[in-house]
């Protein structure tokens, strides 16, 4: 049987070393398990050719420096109106020929995100829905087809969200009993075959290889970081309104967090403009800030600038933690796996982590003041139980063989 790992976000982000990991950490599992695997990248053209293949060359070099040289299809989409239309498409890496051959044999698609859209997607004969952001993809698809009628299998990142104290799908229900809205009654598909709440969802952790990524000795900095977009154009429609779902609102309860714990550095991988007002604001209130395309280019960059720091902290977009979704972050996972304890936010995912997780839940500054000062004064052990949890919980290979079947 050939898996294929089907992804549209890795390719066309050149400089997000962090993004391009994750779906990374799957084919290294696939690996692991010596499953035929098959990374499967969709990259719409931008209409420059030298863009797209500066593009295409990363993407290969990449795939190459991690040992899947060989085990990639890049379907490379000229013309950027097409639909996912494998004659409309060309593949690089593995031959369109070979392609088929697989096609026409044993297989399963790992669609990350809803990456392979029709008519491409009906070839495969398993297809499994894998979501990585519950609070917009699953409210999305109350909204549009997000392939809700054309997988056999969903499997979401959100562990809490068949608990009943998890809102996300409660909200999903009053909006799909609601009067229709503009953008509802717009609906290219109003007939889809699977109703969003006949669903049933499964769940899995944030992959990490825990064989790439290994405990680190401690760095001499006594650095926490995070890395991510400072502003998020990603939206969901709540009772009326657009809550803002960016890291610039939900760090700002924790501002303060550098003049409280002086003994430690705060930085912020975090993408602004040079002459943003961001900058100075947050470096008048003791946070470092620093370029992510820079420090975190590629995945081996990511992976040193990730070992840099003695851990992470973050704050979580709101709806995951109002909604209760059980999110947790790939980039945590990563951090687990080199021994780096994650300060952060609780999205209800706690109580599916074993006690000594490598987490520590906060809600207010006092409480992130407190976890900070026990991870830098207890730090051997914190370390050790990060990794352990890494192993135990987010390896990929376990993951893979639950979502696979195996």
């Amino acid at each position: 049987m050939t898996v294929f790992l089907g992804g549209g976000f890795a390719a066309k982000y050149l400089e997000g070393g962090g993004n391009f990991s994750v779906p990374l950490q799957w084919m290294l599992g696939l690996r692991r398990l010596k499953l035929d695997a098959i990374w499967l990248e969709h990259l719409p053209s931008e209409r420059n050719a030298r863009v797209d293949q500066r593009k295409i060359d990363n993407f290969q070099r990449q795939l190459r420096a991690h040992g899947l040289g060989g085990r990639y299809c890049l379907l490379y989409q000229k013309t950027p109106d097409t639909t996912h239309d494998l004659n409309a498409l060309r593949c690089i890496g593995i031959s369109k020929q070979e392609l088929l051959d697989r096609l026409a044999g044993p297989n399963t698609l790992l669609n990350l995100s809803y990456s392979i859209h029709p008519p491409l997607l009906l070839k495969f004969e398993r297809r499994i829905f894998c979501d990585l952001d519950p609070s917009e993809i699953i409210y999305w698809m109350t909204q549009m087809e997000m392939g809700q009628s054309s997988h056999h299998e969903f499997w979401t990142i959100g562990l809490n969200v068949n608990d009943p104290d998890c809102k996300l799908l409660k909200t999903v229900a009053a909006a799909l009993t609601a009067a229709p809205s503009q953008s509802q009654a717009t609906r290219s598909e109003p007939d889809w075959h699977l109703p969003l709440q006949k669903i049933r969802w499964k769940t899995f952790y944030p992959l990490v290889d825990t064989k790439l990524y290994r405990a680190q000795p401690r760095p001499r900095s006594p650095k926490f970081t995070t890395i991510g977009q400072w502003y998020w154009g990603g939206a969901v429609e709540i009772d009326g309104t657009f809550p803002d779902l960016s890291k610039k609102y939900a760090f700002e309860r924790y501002l303060d967090l550098p003049k409280r714990v002086a003994e430690a550095k705060f930085e912020l991988a975090m993408h602004m403009n040079p002459d943003d007002p961001e900058r100075e604001r947050l470096r008048k209130r003791g946070w470092h800030i620093v370029d992510p395309h820079r420090v975190a280019r590629t995945p081996k960059k990511y992976r040193s600038y990730l070992a840099s720091a003695i851990g992470e902290f973050t704050a979580i977009k709101g709806v995951d933690v109002s909604w209760k979704t059980g999110w947790l972050s790939d980039r945590a996972a990563a951090f687990l796996a080199m021994g780096r304890p994650v300060v952060t936010e609780d999205t209800a995912a706690a109580k599916y982590l074993p006690p000594a997780s490598g987490f520590q839940f906060v809600g207010k500054l006092d409480e992130a003041v407190a976890a900070i000062g026990d991870l830098l004064a207890n730090w051997p052990r914190r370390s050790r139980e990060a990794r352990a949890s890494a192993v135990e919980v987010f390896d990929s290979a376990k993951n893979l063989r639950k979502i696979l079947g195996l």
